[in-house]
């Protein structure tokens, strides 16, 4: 199951805000929210919070308070209240919402935290401090106008544990081509300054793609090594995808001119093949500072 934002499920159209539902499932590592909506001019501050329960007297814990607030400072206020007390406050102030503007949040469930990201850029992690049993409902108050909300049940993650050792060496089951993708899944160190991954010719040795995204200086290296010698690297990004602790899938999508690659749903860049043999290319290699969950090579006819 790769991260998709267009199959989910159990949609809600313009609820009327506060609003307040259950969720019909068990939220588990890999559950994806998505709400999509605007802020409207007047809006001070809104809040998606998740809840155990929809007690108002008492009040409901909430194991996860999402709050973006505009007055004073712009800024993301994250808490988790249990037994009507709020704990310590967790501030992100690299503001992603802005007044009239619309946006996409999607809350990615995992293991030991939940992972933000707003209009496909990473933009916060909160660890757990309630169990995930007990959420099984979704709060939405403050103003703001929500278009739409709606879920992923899908398992990624079972274990935050590696899978693998690295660095990490294995034969593609069948080598490149045009449509064929891969996929992989793992979580970034919190004190990672990079990681690589290389799809390279084992015959020749030869890297066709050499992908260094560099979280130390934020630059997303692309580059190629023919003949024993490294091309000139690419750096162009709109946005650079990774950040310390951050969970992540990327698909490495072959077409017929060039690399495609996607991390997290988004589309991050494309990479001219300068090698061109692509029947050749039928190594991957994995190695830096990742803990590296899953890897999967698919053949798309």
């Amino acid at each position: 199951m790769m991260l998709s934002l267009n199959n989910l499920q159990n949609v809600v159209c313009n609820p009327i805000i506060p609003y307040v539902g259950t969720i019909s499932e068990q939220l588990e590592p890999g559950t994806l929210i998505v709400l999509r909506g605007h802020v409207p001019s007047d809006s001070d501050r809104f809040q998606v919070d998740l809840q155990c329960g929809s007690s108002v007297q008492p009040r409901a814990d909430v194991a996860f308070h999402f709050n973006p607030r505009f007055r004073r400072a712009n800024c993301i206020v994250c808490n988790t209240l249990k037994n009507e007390k709020w704990g310590w406050e967790e501030i992100t102030y690299d503001m992603p919402f802005k007044k009239e503007k619309s946006f996409e949040i999607v809350i990615m469930v995992l293991k030991d935290k939940f992972q933000v990201a707003v209009n496909g850029k990473h933009t916060l992690i909160y660890a757990h401090r309630i169990s995930l049993e007990k959420i099984d409902t979704l709060g939405i108050y403050g103003k703001v106008i929500i278009h739409s909300v709606g879920f992923s049940f899908s398992s990624v993650q079972k274990s935050g544990v590696s899978q693998f050792t690295l660095p990490f060496v294995a034969r593609l089951s069948s080598s490149m081509g045009p449509g064929r993708t891969v996929v992989i899944k793992g979580e970034v160190n919190t004190n990672a300054k990079g990681f690589a991954v290389d799809l390279l010719s084992g015959k020749s040795k030869d890297i066709a793609l050499h992908l260094n995204p560099r979280l130390n200086v934020k630059a997303f290296v692309r580059n190629s090594f023919l003949q024993e010698s490294w091309g000139e690297e690419e750096r162009n990004i709109t946005c650079f995808p990774f950040s310390p602790g951050m969970y992540f899938e990327m698909i490495i999508y072959c077409d017929v001119r060039e690399f495609k690659v996607a991390v997290n749903g988004v589309h991050s860049l494309e990479y001219r093949h300068r090698f061109k043999d692509l029947s050749h290319i039928d190594t991957l290699q994995i190695d830096g500072d990742i803990h590296l969950l899953e890897v999967t090579k698919q053949c798309q006819d």
